[in-house]
């Protein structure tokens, strides 16, 4: 399984780009994130950027990452799921269209 960590691209050099992840530098892959530019928040996977994310977004997997690390030390998870404590789960369309439709089963 991989995780997305988000980075925040500092500078561009071809597809080679340098960043920042928990204040820490590193060298990304933007092969598939060619538009990106510094100062954007991206999320990477194995040393490469999948997809240009907002900084809320980032903030938001940042806090979640932090939580599940804490949790794995013997802490608890915080507030790092704040934003999805007070929603119910959502379908993604396709499986609430289905739904709404009265379909149970594939």
């Amino acid at each position: 399984m991989c995780v997305g960590i988000p980075v925040q691209l500092v500078a561009v050099d071809g597809i080679r780009g340098e960043v920042l992840e928990e204040g820490q530098p590193g060298i990304i892959d933007l092969s598939l994130t060619p538009d990106a530019k510094p100062g954007d928040w991206l999320l990477a996977f194995l040393g490469a950027s999948r997809e240009v994310i907002t900084e809320d977004e980032a903030t938001k997997i940042a806090a979640a990452l932090g939580g599940l690390r804490a949790l794995m030390q013997g802490g608890d998870l915080g507030d790092a799921f704040a934003d999805l404590d007070a929603r119910e789960p959502q379908l993604p369309p396709h499986l609430q269209a289905a739904r709404d439709a009265g379909k149970t089963t594939a």
